[in-house]
């Protein structure tokens, strides 16, 4: 298997490199208003025949076409169609020397005891940066998490966006501060004992501001995607497409100390190669933490509900050449991977929403299936798909720590027509029983930011491109989703301003210290640490857990039996009395003792839950 490295990218002066196969005659830079004519290398490399000092501005024109930026700009200071500038990313002095990454119980690579919570810098602070966001990780420290997993933060079109419009992946936005900026935020992360999961972005280009096609043959034709033409990973030219991937995620863990990796719709990276791009990523960020006795966590987005994704991959050496396959396991060796499944029966448990890929789980047999394997489809037919989906996982073979469960992502709101939190549908409550599943099942446990605090703000689907006809079609392809499923003029504009400002955290909900929503952080803060010192919930085996329903639908009693503790939920419409030594209990329980002192009872109103033993 190819072994690469992270681009340097230090110095007081560095030399530009740019790939650029398509050139047929000539690729001149210019920089600080100078324009010269780079040196034709091998392989379609081409090299400026001076250093360029830190700071410089520079852009390219190949064979007399306009101005573009460096395919592996590091900052963009005047957005995504500006000039690149040159950054030195050995000029920040780290302090997190001692810092190896988060510690599993068994000392490896895994999520073992991890917690995870998703973040978009825009949005989860006012000011929307860098620095701003790392003023709040005291509160992710207080809460209990162990991992901040931020959206992406590549330079994308405009002044607001989630992340996904990426066109420069090298480059750190400049809106939230540029690339220094982020090596703070991490630095400051791991001085606080969190490790940083960034989400990444290979599967598709944004379609304003991408010009990589000037330079090379990033797309295969002959592919395609759920975004039209398919990222170039086996078509001719593919192996350097393949090294501007494997060497991005390089240069994110070894110039930005980044800890774990979210692939974005890994399904969606069309590779008929021998060796999947995916086994390739992982293979070398594995070679890298090992040289830099660091740990490394790669977590994929998939739709295939296949566990060949967290399956162990061959142990090839990483060499410099391609190994000869020596058989053993098969998989593709990442780490974890999101399980929507368990979201999706959770979802439609607690709000009785059946529509669209919910049908599914309507089945009252959907939560205690999810609960003991992650796939709810696992070869059985998907109405929502109109064909059977998934694979089957062994659950002796499997920790449940491999798969990343969620109440609430980025996704499952923001793709919601008015970007409605779970808190806009339900009952305090309701959150409380529903927190109380997620972090007492088997699997890692995954947070959305406010979700701790039944945050009141939505978040929407916003977008800022200086297109006109791209903006246009954004707004109207928005608006014609929905319509379709009988929303009208209330779907929000993702154009517009408000859209985006709406959906920004508003911290001063937690100023009432004893309000509904101090409540609830408190009771997420129990179930953490629960989760962490309880060896029943620490438990990752899925043999453990069993699932007991009285009743039916979003109106029922269930009981999850997590080793010796049970975690009742009440979503009837009558209290239930349950005995048992009270471990946790939401604040609406009332807890007797027995008279003769031979134990104890609850009595568990309508949404509420209790931790029993």
């Amino acid at each position: 298997m190819t072994t690469y490295a992270s681009p340097d990218f230090t110095g007081s002066a560095q030399t530009i490199s740019v790939w650029a196969p398509n050139a047929e005659r000539s690729v001149h830079l210019v920089a600080d208003g100078v324009r010269s004519l780079m040196r034709s290398g091998d392989d379609g490399w081409w090299h400026s025949r001076e250093p360029l000092a830190v700071g410089s501005e520079y852009a390219f024109s190949v064979d007399g076409g306009d101005l573009r930026p460096d395919p592996r700009s590091l900052l963009q200071p005047e957005g995504v169609h500006g000039p690149s500038q040159v950054v030195d990313l050995g000029e920040y002095e780290w302090s997190d020397a001692e810092w190896q990454g988060h510690h599993t119980r068994a000392g490896g690579n895994g999520l073992e005891g991890a917690v995870f919570y998703e973040l978009h810098i825009g949005t989860f602070t006012e000011e929307g940066t860098f620095e701003a966001a790392a003023a709040r990780l005291d509160h992710l420290v207080d809460l209990g998490v162990t991992h901040v997993e931020i959206l992406p933060v590549n330079a994308v079109p405009g002044r607001w966006n989630w992340g996904y419009d990426g066109v420069n992946w090298y480059a750190t936005s400049s809106i939230y501060g540029g690339p220094q900026a982020f090596q703070a935020f991490v630095d400051a992360c791991h001085t606080k004992g969190l490790a940083v999961c960034l989400d990444v972005v290979y599967n598709h280009l944004g379609p304003n501001g991408n010009y990589l096609p000037v330079f090379m043959p990033i797309y295969n034709e002959a592919r395609q995607s759920p975004w039209g033409t398919a990222i170039n990973l086996d078509g001719p030219n593919s192996d350097e497409v393949r090294r501007f991937i494997i060497e991005n995620a390089l240069m994110w863990f070894e110039r930005f100390h980044v800890d774990a990796f979210r692939l974005d719709a890994v399904h969606a990276l069309v590779d008929e190669s021998a060796v999947h791009i995916l086994e390739e990523i992982v293979a070398n960020l594995e070679a890298a933490a090992e040289r830099l006795g660091r740990r490394v966590v790669v977590v994929a987005e998939s739709d295939r509900n296949d566990p060949a994704t967290v399956t162990p991959r061959r142990r090839e050496p990483v060499t410099g050449e391609i190994a000869v396959a020596d058989g053993g396991s098969s998989g593709l060796g990442l780490t974890g991977q999101w399980a929507d499944d368990i979201h999706h029966a959770l979802h439609v448990l607690l709000t009785g929403e059946t529509q669209g890929y919910y049908e599914d789980f309507a089945d009252p047999e959907a939560l205690a299936k999810v609960f003991t394997t992650p796939f709810f489809h696992d070869g059985t037919y998907s109405s929502f798909r109109g064909r059977r989906h998934g694979r089957p996982v062994d659950p002796a073979q499997t920790p449940g720590w491999r798969y990343v469960a969620s109440l609430q992502t980025h996704d499952q709101v923001g793709n919601r027509a008015s970007g409605d939190r779970l808190s806009h549908l339900l009952s305090v409550g309701r959150l409380a029983c529903g927190s109380a599943l997620l972090l007492s099942s088997p699997y890692t446990p995954m947070l959305f930011m406010g979700e701790e605090y039944g945050a009141r703000t939505p978040w929407q689907f916003f977008t800022d491109h200086d297109d006109p006809e791209i903006a246009a079609a954004t707004s109207r392809g928005r608006a014609e989703e929905f319509a379709a499923h009988g929303w009208g003029d209330e779907v929000p504009d993702p154009q517009e301003e408000s859209t985006f400002t709406n959906s920004t955290l508003d911290w001063s909900e937690l100023d009432d210290t004893e309000g509904e929503s101090a409540l609830l952080l408190d009771w997420y803060r129990t179930l953490i640490r629960l989760r962490r010192d309880e060896p029943s919930l620490a438990a990752d085996d899925l043999g453990t857990t069993r699932v007991e329903r009285r009743g039916k639908g979003s109106s029922s009693v269930v009981v999850v039996h997590r080793g010796d503790l049970r975690v009742v939920v009440n979503l009837s419409d009558e209290p239930v009395t349950e005995a048992g030594e009270v471990v946790a209990a939401w604040h609406t329980v009332d807890v007797r003792e027995g008279r003769d002192g031979s134990g104890s009872s609850v009595v568990i109103p309508t949404d509420s839950v209790a931790l029993l033993r």
